[in-house]
């Protein structure tokens, strides 16, 4: 993959999507749905990863856009 997955994450009652890595938020929006439009445009864009997390901080769902071995490996 050759861009930052990007990670949909509770923050401070909104929504924001953060690059793997980054200490900062790259956006913030009002509800998650908004939050994982942005995300998956990035991530498709860069042909990453989108992570969904849930209100607990742990991953509820991911989206892979880059270039996953079809079928699958293993």
């Amino acid at each position: 993959m050759s861009g930052k997955n990007q990670h949909v994450v509770p923050h401070n009652g909104e929504w924001a999507v953060r690059g793997a890595g980054n200490s900062r938020a790259t956006t913030v929006h009002e509800t998650q749905r908004e939050a994982i439009a942005h995300a998956r445009g990035i991530a498709q864009n860069q042909g990453s990863e989108l992570l969904i997390h849930g209100r607990n901080g742990q991953i509820r769902e991911r989206d892979s856009y880059g270039n996953d071995p079809f079928p699958p490996e293993g």
